[in-house]
Parts: C-alpha cells; sequence; structure tokens
C-alpha cells in the first residue's frame, strides 16, 4: 500500500560517492594477476553505470583480456571490490544533506547498479547506512537500470505513490524518464553528456542546496 511519503530515492557511485578509484584499482588488480598493464583512472570512470558484469565486458574490450573468461575475471573483479572501500569518499556536503532531509522528514532509499554486497559495505564503511531502510543493488532484481523495475520496486517498498530520483548519469536519466518519476541531476559526477543535453527536471552541483530543491519539489509535485 503506498502513502504519501516524503520519498527520495539516491544512485550511489558517482552521485553519493566517488567511488571510481576503488574500481580503479580493483580492475587494475585483475589485470595484474593476468600480466597486464594497468588502464587507466579515466578509462574505468567511462566503465562505470551499467553494473559490474558490463564493467568487465568494457575492461575485456579495452584490454588483452580474453572474453571466453569472462565469468572468472568477474568473479575476481567482485571478489576485490567487495571490501575495496578505503580509497572511496562521499562528494563534499553528503553527510549533512542526508542529515538534513532525514530532520525534515524524507524517507530515503538507494537504487544503484553497484552490485548489494560491496553496497551495503561502503554505505556501512562511510556511516551512511543508517539513512537508508531501503537498498536496491545491481543484483537485487533480474533487470538493472536503465530499466525502470529497480527503481519502481524501491519506491514500492518505501511505501511511497510518488518519489524524487537523484542520479548522475545518463542511466539514471534514462531510467527515471522510463519510471516517470522526476530526476534531479548531480552535475558533478560520472555522466558523458553535457548538462544541457541530459533530460532532467532539476540540477544541482553542490549538496549543501538539495535538502532546498527537494523541499520545493515536494511542495510543487
Amino acid at each position: 500500500m503506498t502513502t504519501d511519503v516524503k520519498a527520495i530515492i539516491f544512485d550511489l557511485d558517482g552521485t553519493l560517492i566517488d567511488s571510481a578509484p576503488d574500481i580503479h584499482l580493483a580492475c587494475c588488480k585483475v589485470l595484474a594477476a593476468h600480466g597486464l598493464p594497468p588502464v587507466s583512472a579515466a578509462q574505468v570512470r567511462g566503465f562505470v553505470g551499467h553494473g559490474a558484469g558490463v564493467l568487465i565486458d568494457r575492461l575485456i574490450a579495452a584490454t588483452g583480456l580474453s572474453a571466453a573468461d569472462q565469468p572468472a575475471i568477474l568473479a575476481a573483479f567482485l571478489a576485490e571490490y567487495e571490501t575495496a572501500v578505503h580509497l572511496t569518499l562521499p562528494y563534499p556536503g553528503v553527510h549533512d544533506a542526508l542529515s538534513a532531509l532525514a530532520h525534515d522528514g524524507w524517507t530515503m532509499a538507494i537504487c544503484t547498479n553497484k552490485p548489494l554486497a560491496p553496497t551495503r559495505a561502503i554505505l556501512a564503511h562511510l556511516g551512511l547506512d543508517g539513512h537508508f531502510g531501503v537498498v536496491i543493488g545491481g543484483d537485487s532484481l533480474p533487470t538493472r537500470k536503465p530499466d525502470p523495475a529497480p527503481l519502481l520496486a524501491t519506491m514500492a517498498q518505501m511505501g511511497a505513490a510518488r518519489a524524487l530520483f537523484v542520479g548522475d548519469s545518463e542511466v539514471d536519466a534514462q531510467t527515471a524518464a522510463a519510471a516517470r518519476l522526476p530526476f534531479a541531476l548531480y552535475t558533478e559526477g560520472y555522466r558523458k553528456t553535457p548538462v544541457a543535453q541530459m533530460p532532467h527536471d532539476h540540477s544541482f552541483a553542490e549538496f549543501a542546496t538539495l535538502p532546498g530543491l527537494a523541499a520545493r519539489w515536494w511542495a510543487s509535485r
């Protein structure tokens, strides 16, 4: 049963946290195990967005790894990645913004293509886990974003009839459109497209402005 919950749903990588350094390190460890040189941090940023499986497909295509070994390479990457928390940091202002949203009565959730185990590990490591009663990862359902099913499932678990979705990427914009939910674009994440060319209802570059943005959306919905 849905109610008039003040609901806000966040993507994770590139939205609340900058995890690219840990993802880059995990990729380089996998390559080193196969006797291959590292890829650049910029390359790995370009691999992020569609989940671990697609990231590994892109890593294979960019290096000398064998596509036939994809399952084993993915497993090796996930083994590294599930505990890869030491280089990941929240974006400036995230802790304060989440606390302010909680104070204002918002119910918050995570909907990410990151696998669930490393998602929960990094949220706990950064002290963010207490803000989110619902967490949907890239392996929680048979489909991932930009399919709208994970976002709609998140909203259903929150008991919300409507939600503001906050993300940073083209995948997030597509997901919000498919789910017919308003999209707030964090402009400082992993997007590859200019802001003006990305569909969004709101945009922000500093988390200090997010509580006010959310309040205005709620008042005008």
